[in-house]
């Protein structure tokens, strides 16, 4: 059973980060929740593509979205040390004989959608992302948390890798948010 919400850390931007062209990606607000296995994230964001990202994508190229957070333990006296991620990967693409988008990756389940605006919303709604451990993680201890979505141009054909040395329509990211952040403490059935 998932616990409540037990931090909120909205991220409100001046304006959104906009490649030429017009395309952007702007993360509106961000949630980390303590559930029954650790944790888990909640983001949104407003993901706007140019015309030569649309282009390419009806064209039958695949793109490949990456949200990855981060938890890092600060230490003054040694190296900092990560201690907790989350990285999904989302593909988007368009399918000419359906005239459908659709949406896939490793943790959902593969959706169509009848318009690139609909398609777009859902990929900016990633809900229920599982926070992967890699050391013990203390209540009382303030990590540093950073945050970035972007269009993933390696996993792109080689030409195309090409085209983005020479064309920023194909530099479509976030900008890289970081806080400090307590962890939420965990669900009450749990203690």
């Amino acid at each position: 059973m998932m616990a409540t919400i037990l931090l909120i850390s909205s991220i409100l931007l001046a304006a959104p980060a906009r490649g030429e062209g017009g395309g952007g990606i702007e993360i509106k607000s961000f949630t980390l929740e303590a559930v029954d296995k650790g944790y888990q994230i909640n983001l949104d964001a407003d993901i706007t593509l140019n015309n030569t990202l649309e282009q390419a994508l009806e064209k039958g190229i695949i793109l490949y979205f990456v949200s990855k957070f981060t938890l890092i333990d600060s230490h003054w006296y040694w190296l900092d040390e990560e201690v907790a991620r989350s990285k999904q990967r989302i593909e988007l693409s368009y399918h000419a004989l359906t005239r459908q988008y659709r949406l896939s990756g490793n943790r959902m389940m593969p959706q169509g959608f009848d318009t690139l605006q609909e398609a777009l919303q859902t990929l900016g709604k990633q809900h229920n992302i599982p926070i992967e451990i890699n050391s013990t993680l203390k209540q009382d201890v303030e990590y540093i948390a950073t945050l970035q979505v972007w269009l993933d141009i390696s996993r792109l054909a080689k030409p195309f890798q090409l085209e983005w040395f020479s064309s920023k329509d194909w530099n479509l990211s976030s900008e890289k948010k970081e806080w400090r952040i307590k962890l939420p403490a965990p669900p009450k059935n749990l203690l």
